[in-house]
C-alpha cells in the first residue's frame, strides 16, 4: 500500500493583470519584465511533484468579504477584474471545473474550528486564478475552488483559517495562496534607489520569516509587519496581496517554508514560497 501523499502549500505572485498574453519591451539582454515568472509558473506542475485531485486558491483579488467565502460553481466564468487591458485579454478562457464538493469541505473544517464562513454559486475566476494556473495547469483538467480573505486583512484570523484548512492537505488537495509579496502600485513602474533598497529588505524580511518552522512563532513573526517600514511602503494602498500568504503560513502547521522563487520588476524583488 502506498504512503499517503501529504501536498505543500505554495504563496505564488501571480503578476501584474494578464500580463502572460501582452508583449512588452525587453533589456539589453533580451529579457522581458515577467520573463522569470513566466519560467516559475510553466514549471509548477513540476515543483509540487505530483497532480492534485483539487485546488483551493487563496485570492488576493477577493477580499471585501465579512467571512471566508467559497466558490461553489460546479463550472465557474471568467471574472475579468483588471482594466484598461487590450481586448484580446478579456477574450481568456480557463475551463477548468469548480469542486463543490471541495468548497463544502473547506465549509465543514472551518465550522469544527469555530471559523464562521459562507458561499458564492455565482462567483467565477479572477485573474488571481485563471492567471497563474492557465501558465501552470494549462489543460485545466483540476477542478478548482477559489476562497475569499476577510476584509479584515489581519494575520491573526486568517493564520487561523489557515491552520483549520491543513488537514487537506492530506486529502491531495493542493493550497494556493495566489497574491504578490511587493505590490506597491505608485512605484511599481518606478526604479526610485531608496524605494528599491526597501523592497530589497523587505523581501529578504519576508523570506526569512516564512522559514520559522513553529507555526505559532511564524505567525507572530509575520503579525509585525505592520511595524516594519519597508513592508509598509511595499503595500500600498492596502497590503490585500500579503494576506493569501498568512492563510498559507497556517496551513503549513510545522513545516517550514523557503524560497522557491524570486523576480525582479524594475530591480524590485517579489517572492514565492513552499510550505513543505
Amino acid at each position: 500500500m502506498s504512503k499517503p501523499i501529504r501536498f505543500p502549500v505554495y504563496f505564488i505572485p501571480h503578476g501584474g493583470g494578464p500580463w502572460p498574453f501582452m508583449a512588452f519591451p525587453k533589456d539589453e539582454q533580451g529579457k522581458g519584465p515577467w520573463d522569470d515568472l513566466d519560467t516559475f509558473l510553466r514549471g509548477f506542475a513540476d515543483e509540487v511533484g505530483h497532480k492534485p485531485k483539487a485546488i483551493l486558491v487563496v485570492s488576493g483579488h477577493w477580499e471585501k468579504e465579512p467571512v471566508p467565502t467559497v466558490s461553489s460553481a460546479p463550472q465557474p466564468g471568467m471574472l475579468f477584474d483588471y482594466y484598461n487591458f487590450p481586448p484580446h485579454t478579456y477574450e481568456l478562457s480557463y475551463p477548468a471545473p469548480g469542486s463543490p464538493a471541495l468548497a463544502a469541505r473547506v465549509r465543514s473544517l472551518l465550522s469544527a474550528a469555530g471559523i464562521d464562513s459562507a458561499e458564492d454559486a455565482e462567483r467565477g475566476y479572477d485573474h488571481g486564478v485563471f492567471i497563474p494556473l492557465m501558465l501552470a495547469y494549462p489543460d485545466a483538467d483540476v477542478p478548482i475552488t477559489v476562497m475569499s480573505l476577510k476584509n479584515t486583512l489581519d494575520v491573526e484570523s486568517h493564520v487561523a483559517i489557515g491552520k483549520a484548512l491543513e488537514p487537506l492537505r492530506d486529502e491531495e488537495v493542493l493550497i494556493i495562496a495566489s497574491g504578490m509579496s511587493y505590490h506597491n502600485m505608485r512605484m511599481f513602474r518606478q526604479a526610485e534607489p531608496g524605494h528599491v533598497q526597501q523592497a530589497v529588505r523587505f523581501d529578504t524580511w519576508l523570506a526569512d520569516a516564512v522559514t520559522i518552522n513553529d507555526v505559532d512563532e511564524r505567525a507572530a513573526k509575520l503579525s509585525t509587519w505592520e511595524q516594519n517600514p519597508d513592508a509598509q511602503a511595499c503595500h500600498v494602498p492596502d497590503h490585500d496581496h500579503l494576506v493569501p500568504l498568512f492563510v498559507a503560513a497556517g496551513a503549513a502547521g510545522a513545516d517550514a517554508g523557503r524560497q522557491v522563487f524570486q523576480g525582479h520588476f524594475l530591480g524590485k524583488p517579489y517572492s514565492g514560497f513552499r510550505f513543505g
